[in-house]
């Protein structure tokens, strides 16, 4: 979702170029790693830490991103412990494998601790082992219970656990964030705000005496961040936890800077809780007003999705339907039927 540019600052016209960072605050670094995706990066934060450094956040576990993290530690020398980066913590935000893929090759690589809130770390660890409901079948099961062709189901199919091959390696022990905590950090204190809807316990970090709040996938300034229905809560309602959570952000000042996961860093954050609010009122009104006979969540894909879509997409497309349509069934606009042929369909009330 594009939003009018007028709307939002946006301090740093560019962003850092691969293996190079840029200081988007005082005592924070700002990096950028690639992602094969048609979101094609993730931001990445290094917080002044003593002698080294706090990485929040750490890229997809791929060899292409370890030779980037490896290029940016040769250029960084002087900047820590012995002449070399060093790294006392790895912060992740939550257990998405652009944000944890190398939690453990960083972990291990320097001795330190990770540190994730306990939702985002199990979960983490049930889908690369397939354990706890997050298999790939049970995923399929449940796209097919609500409308997804088989077609479309095999493609799926094929990836996999594609979850394990981003997150290749995880750690088997690590410290628990929760919401209100506060950590210090080179003698400042950033306080954890937890958000949910698009993860289970998403840990974002805001900093008062600098005025920076590191939003991961909460808030982002040009696309709207995915809200989905899993298949272990397949009654969830994400949706209405995710506009839950945008109150805690709107509480904190206006000219607080959002430092996200993906675009640019920016000020301006009731402007863009209002926008994000307005996109999903504009889109649950669609969805409801496409309900006018029965629907599935894979025949109001299209109605979200006004592009043709890759196989990773529609993964992501699913689930945010169901969770549109969730969020109507819930407020009793929309009523829920199940076909002779076991698919859920809504239609208004």
């Amino acid at each position: 979702m594009n939003n009018p540019e007028s709307l939002l600052d946006y301090p740093y016209p560019a962003a850092p170029a691969p293996a190079e960072a840029l200081v988007a605050a005082p005592g924070v670094h700002w990096l950028r790693m690639p992602l094969p995706f048609a979101l094609d990066h993730i931001n990445l934060w290094l917080l002044e830490d003593g002698d080294g450094f706090a990485i929040v956040d750490c890229g997809l576990g791929t060899q292409k991103t370890r030779d980037l993290w490896d290029a940016y530690f040769a250029a960084a020398h002087g900047l820590g412990r012995g002449g070399s980066l060093w790294v006392t913590r790895v912060i992740v935000t939550h257990h998405h494998p652009d944000h944890a893929g190398n939690a453990y090759w960083l972990t291990h690589r320097f001795g330190a601790d990770l540190w994730m809130s306990l939702g985002e770390y199990f979960v983490g660890h049930a889908l690369r082992e397939s354990q706890a409901g997050f298999s790939p079948e049970n995923h399929l099961a449940l796209f097919y219970r609500n409308g997804l062709d088989r077609e479309h189901g095999e493609n799926m199919s094929q990836r996999g656990n594609a979850y394990r091959r981003s997150v290749p390696e995880f750690p088997a022990s690590y410290r628990r964030l929760t919401e209100g905590q506060v950590l210090e950090i080179g003698g400042r204190m950033w306080r954890v705000i937890m958000g949910y809807g698009h993860s289970p316990e998403h840990a974002a970090l805001y900093c008062e005496a600098l005025g920076v709040l590191i939003s991961g996938d909460m808030v982002l300034p040009r696309i709207s961040t995915n809200v989905s229905v899993w298949t272990v809560e397949p009654e969830g309602n994400p949706l209405r936890l995710f506009l839950d959570s945008l109150e805690r952000y709107a509480a904190l000042p206006e000219s607080t800077l959002i430092l996200p996961s993906h675009g640019l860093p920016f000020r301006g954050m009731r402007e863009r809780i209002a926008q994000l609010r307005e996109h999903h009122r504009l889109r649950l009104a669609e969805v409801e007003e496409a309900c006018v006979s029965p629907k599935s969540a894979a025949d109001i894909v299209p109605t979200l999705f006004r592009r043709t879509l890759d196989t990773h997409q529609r993964f992501f497309a699913m689930g945010e339907a169901m969770a549109h349509l969730h969020f109507l069934h819930a407020e009793g606009r929309l009523e829920r039927r199940i076909g002779a042929d076991g698919i859920f369909r809504y239609a208004q009330a």
